[in-house]
């Protein structure tokens, strides 16, 4: 048996109940696949017998020595970086296969998995643009990790942090779908206003941080005519100021610091609740993920931000100005600076 027995829609949270029974269906798999790796009727019975949740989560630990591997032979350490914006996608397409193979309602699956391929197209998008996938390309955080940390120390951070950690949390954020595969029986296909309300909210937030990301870029673009030209040339749109100051603090920078980790963070606190909306459990144990999504952006916005003060003199003034996320409503003039613009 692949999926446990639902007798009520808040029974499709109950952790002991959906998850732990099929833990020791993860101990054999590999071998079963093994065995069967030449009999593809032998595999697609493997797949559909084996809980989604517990396959999910052997592929996610299969790609874990690989990307220590590939990180420790290139020493770069990106490796997870470069399937940030597959592996969610990836693991929502495998609940809404899964469903359909099993002949279950898959509508709300189907819309999830459209919504994730967004998702995907525009992070990918603007990661490849800024060089994300070109031979060694590597956030420069991690290089400036490895200064202050030495080599034996930094192999455990990416065994234990980079690797394995990255790599659960890039399928706990989808495990809101696994819910929906349970309680595709229970709703019948029905649809209520959550299945518009969310997936509409989902959109917009994949829309604004391709607008954030777009007005990111654009900037930046500028900034480098702006220096690299001979003549200075400020592109129609920008103030030279603004090019001087070196960061962008107009647009939707001027309401937010990070309005694209802003949309990015919300979209996964959107897709738990969908899920909880429709398992009518609004504290369930699928709540890891996207709490775990934004302990991490605290994390790397608390570390992208030390630097860009460190580079950037009118930063922290930025800082005072703008929230970091959310708009500062209680706090004073715009991130602009347009004042200086008047006087």
């Amino acid at each position: 048996m692949s999926l446990p027995l639902i007798k009520s829609l808040q029974d499709c949270t109950d952790f002991s109940e959906t998850v732990v029974p099929f833990i020791p269906q993860l101990y054999d798999l590999p071998q079963r696949i093994f065995d069967s790796i030449s009999d593809p009727d032998a595999l697609k019975y493997i797949y559909l017998s084996t809980n989604p949740l517990i396959s999910a989560f052997a592929f996610c630990l299969f790609t874990v020595p690989i990307f220590i591997i590939a990180a420790e032979v290139n020493r770069n350490y990106s490796q997870v970086d470069r399937f940030w914006s597959l592996l969610p996608t990836f693991y929502n397409l495998h609940f809404a296969l899964y469903a359909h193979a099993k002949g279950l309602p898959s509508q709300r699956l189907d819309i999830l998995a459209i919504v994730s391929i967004l998702w995907s197209t525009r992070l990918t998008h603007n990661y490849w643009r800024k060089g994300g996938y070109s031979i060694g390309s590597e956030d420069y955080r991690w290089a400036i990790l490895r200064k202050y940390i030495n080599a034996p120390l930094f192999f455990v951070l990416n065994v234990l942090f980079i690797a394995l950690a990255q790599s659960i949390l890039l399928l706990s954020v989808t495990t809101p779908a696994y819910l929906l595969v349970l309680a595709a029986n229970k709703t019948q296909g029905t649809s209520e206003l959550s299945d518009i309300v969310f997936p509409v909210a989902l959109v917009s937030a994949v829309f604004l941080a391709y607008w954030a990301d777009l007005q990111q870029w654009n900037f930046h673009t500028a900034k480098q005519i702006y220096r690299e030209s001979p003549e200075h040339k400020v592109l129609p749109g920008y103030h030279q100021e603004d090019l001087d100051r070196g960061f962008n603090c107009t647009g939707l920078w001027s309401l937010s610091r990070h309005p694209n980790f802003l949309a990015e963070q919300s979209f996964w606190v959107l897709f738990y609740a969908y899920g909880a909306s429709i398992t009518r459990n609004y504290s369930n144990w699928t709540l890891v993920g996207p709490a775990s999504y934004l302990f991490l952006f605290q994390a790397s916005t608390w570390l992208t931000e030390l630097i860009s003060a460190s580079k950037y003199v009118e930063y922290k003034e930025y800082q005072n100005r703008v929230g970091k996320f959310l708009p500062n409503i209680t706090g004073g003039l715009p991130g602009d600076f347009s004042v200086k613009r008047s006087l």
